[in-house]
């Protein structure tokens, strides 16, 4: 890979991108642009490919997980470089697919995989990249797979509490402990 990975403490790159959002025949498609993350929390997970092996089992925990990012006020988006048609497709035809919460970004020119650094070079499709994004378009944490390991999504939600907290927090740190804040200024519990 050619491109460094934009990482923690860049803005994160504009973009303007289709979007499959639903199986419903005339409601599948919206755009989605960096305003639609502006003033909150974002996580935008990649993948490979779809009609693939590993993808559809992050996609579907994400989106048991849902609600979770929802009630930490956090948008969630999922992304692979194939088009909002194939993206339209694959939920049409796998099960655990059908009910998606989350938006599908088609990044089918794969400037934003590029200009995030993720884009394999040889294959020309997007790593496993999860970025979290604070409410100001900051980039504060980025995680990558190789393209045939799945990511842990609880994890990804750890970080996000972690992070949400602007607190230093210790190491396997869970929402609800205590921060080495917290700890150091026994004032704050």
């Amino acid at each position: 890979m050619s491109n460094r990975i934009l990482s923690i403490g860049s803005q994160f790159p504009q973009f303007n991108k289709k979007a499959a959002v639903s199986i419903e025949q005339g409601k599948e498609f919206k755009d989605l642009s960096n305003a639609d993350l502006k003033g909150q929390w974002a996580v935008l997970f990649w993948w490979p490919k779809d009609f693939t092996f590993v993808c559809p089992t992050e996609i579907a925990e994400f989106n048991k997980k849902y609600d979770e990012f929802s009630d930490r006020d956090t948008l969630l988006i999922g992304a692979s470089t194939d088009s909002e048609f194939v993206h339209a497709a694959w939920r049409r035809d796998h099960k655990d697919l059908k009910d998606l919460k989350f938006p599908m970004l088609a990044d089918t020119s794969k400037s934003l995989a590029e200009e995030l650094g993720i884009l394999d070079e040889a294959e020309k499709i997007a790593y496993r990249a999860t970025f979290i994004i604070d409410n100001e378009g900051i980039i504060r944490w980025v995680s990558v797979n190789d393209l045939n390991v799945g990511r842990n999504v609880q994890e990804v939600i750890r970080v996000l509490d972690a992070l949400q907290t602007d607190e230093l927090c210790p190491c396997n740190w869970n929402k609800g402990e205590a921060t080495l804040t917290q700890q150091l200024d026994p004032s704050l519990n």
